[in-house]
């Protein structure tokens, strides 16, 4: 293989196996710098002990990225576009979208729509994740997320978990997926130690090396400053 970090060539090997991918799919997370995006999200030391067993990733933190890179929907960053057309491009090149979401993602639903008290609301897609056994709801956002986007995930996680959870399902998760995120948005609007809601970005277009370099760079050095606590959380000065 051309990947020279023997880390991420073991990495890929393993999950080439545990996820069936094709040589056209193993290839494009090699080329989209899975392995360091992994990295850049979760700490090292994690990562390559996951690599070094065959159990699958057994919580949401496991499976959930941040970011998500979408370059493949080819939309330009520069262009104004609503969220239906970034959900119509996702449905439209939905393959590519679940190789990106990652292991074990099915597809369930567009718009789901969900009625109480005569109101309805939608949801922009649903999914199952069969190693989590659990539904996994994702809103979309073009913009900058705020607390009303956090809120209105909540309830939707909370209808699904009172009333459309299966037997045998674990509670559903939602993914608020945004253009921007404050973290002091995110740590402040959810309650400590959220388990069930998340918020990632997206990116338009895969950034370069030396961007990625740049960010990891700036990860490890917010890790040895202390200002990222052991959960990941950013702390506040």
């Amino acid at each position: 293989m051309k990947v020279e970090n023997e880390n991420a060539r073991e990495f890929y090997m393993q999950e080439a196996v545990k996820s069936g991918w094709s040589t056209r799919q193993l290839e494009r997370q090699i080329n989209t710098f899975f392995y360091e995006r992994l990295l850049s999200s979760k700490n090292k030391e994690k990562v390559v002990a996951e690599i070094q067993t065959s159990e699958a990733a057994k919580t949401p933190e496991d499976i959930i990225r941040d970011p998500y890179v979408l370059e493949f929907l080819g939309l330009n960053p520069n262009d104004d576009f609503y969220e239906s057309d970034l959900e119509q491009a996702l449905i439209t090149h939905l393959q590519k979208f679940l190789l990106e979401l990652g292991r074990g993602f099915s597809f369930v639903a567009r718009q789901k729509r969900i009625t109480f008290d005569g109101r309805h609301f939608w949801i922009d897609l649903v999914f199952y994740n069969y190693i989590l056994k659990c539904f996994v709801l994702i809103d979309l956002k073009v913009g900058d997320l705020t607390h009303q986007d956090l809120g209105q995930m909540q309830m939707y996680v909370h209808y699904y978990e009172r009333e459309l959870m299966n037997e045998g399902d674990n509670p559903p998760i939602g993914i608020v997926l945004c253009a921007d995120k404050s973290e002091s948005v995110v740590r402040f609007t959810l309650p400590e130690n959220e388990t069930q809601i998340f918020a990632s970005k997206y990116k338009l277009y895969l950034p370069s090396e030396e961007e990625l370099l740049q960010e990891l760079r700036r990860e490890y050095q917010a890790l040895e400053d202390g200002k990222i606590d052991e959960t990941g959380d950013t702390k506040l000065e």
